[in-house]
């Protein structure tokens, strides 16, 4: 339970580091996505399962969430997505039948091919605001807060 301090603490949102990273998050995410949602008809979440798949093919769904951050649900949806389309194929694990496995087809090569081109520009052009040492020193604090996070994960 909150102290009566903590209770009368008032929440500034714009000065509020989770509130402010989700909201950076969303609009470069958002910037980047017209780009390749014009171009190739991609959402958010397909893209982020075929950018995962185009560095590590043969992944399982539940990989594929673990490592984008998404819930199973939007990995489904997605995973469905480009299979429709014929971007990602799934096939069964060999030492594992329960397991299927996921990788891009072709289609879903060529696109990976000119998107990444496409997204390392776009955050070269991002990243411009910040000096070489700016940079260095940013991502050392993201790794930094990455291993952070895992003290606000509750213990299962």
């Amino acid at each position: 339970m909150p102290s009566e301090a903590a209770a009368a603490a008032r929440l500034d949102l714009d000065a509020f580091v989770p509130y402010r990273l989700s909201v950076l998050t969303n609009r470069v995410s958002g910037a980047i996505a017209r780009q390749y949602s014009e171009r190739f008809g991609l959402s958010i979440p397909e893209w982020r399962v075929m950018a995962v798949l185009g560095q590590a093919p043969g992944l399982s769904s539940s990989e594929v969430a673990t490592r984008t951050a998404m819930d199973k649900v939007q990995v489904s949806r997605a995973v469905a997505s480009l299979m429709a389309a014929k971007r990602v194929a799934r096939a069964c694990d060999v030492s594992d039948g329960r397991v299927t496995r996921l990788s891009l087809t072709r289609q879903g090569r060529a696109i990976y091919d000119q998107i990444v081109p496409l997204a390392l520009h776009l955050e070269e052009l991002l990243l411009s605001a910040l000096s070489a040492e700016e940079r260095h020193e940013f991502d050392g604090l993201m790794t930094k807060l990455a291993r952070q996070v895992r003290l606000l994960m509750p213990l299962t």
